[in-house]
């Protein structure tokens, strides 16, 4: 991903209406976006809460570049965030990179 390693990049997880499928609004925004942001020393997450759409949920971070990106994921940290998603939800998470322009 070449060329984008100065450029702020967003980050979103999003989660999918599903049939079936349950999701823990409150666990998400007291536990896990937290765990999120500690692991990957970011000050700031927007949460969003599905009102009218395809996503039960979603949350937006940003990074300062891919680089910070690539260092966040690659973090000790990152495989007990991505552990915890089964505390909250059953449902696959969509996740977009975009570069903010």
């Amino acid at each position: 991903m070449g060329g984008y390693g100065d450029t702020m990049i967003r980050v979103s997880v999003m989660y999918p209406v599903t049939e079936g499928a349950t999701f823990d609004h409150d666990y998400y925004a007291a536990t896990h976006v937290p765990m999120a942001k500690a692991a990957w020393g970011l000050s700031d997450a927007v949460i969003e809460k599905g009102v009218n759409g395809p996503y039960v949920a979603a949350v937006h971070v940003t990074f300062e570049s891919m680089d910070a990106l690539g260092a966040a994921m690659g973090s000790p940290d990152s495989a007990a965030v991505i552990a915890d998603v089964a505390n909250f939800t059953t449902i696959n998470p969509v996740m977009q990179i975009s570069e903010i322009v």
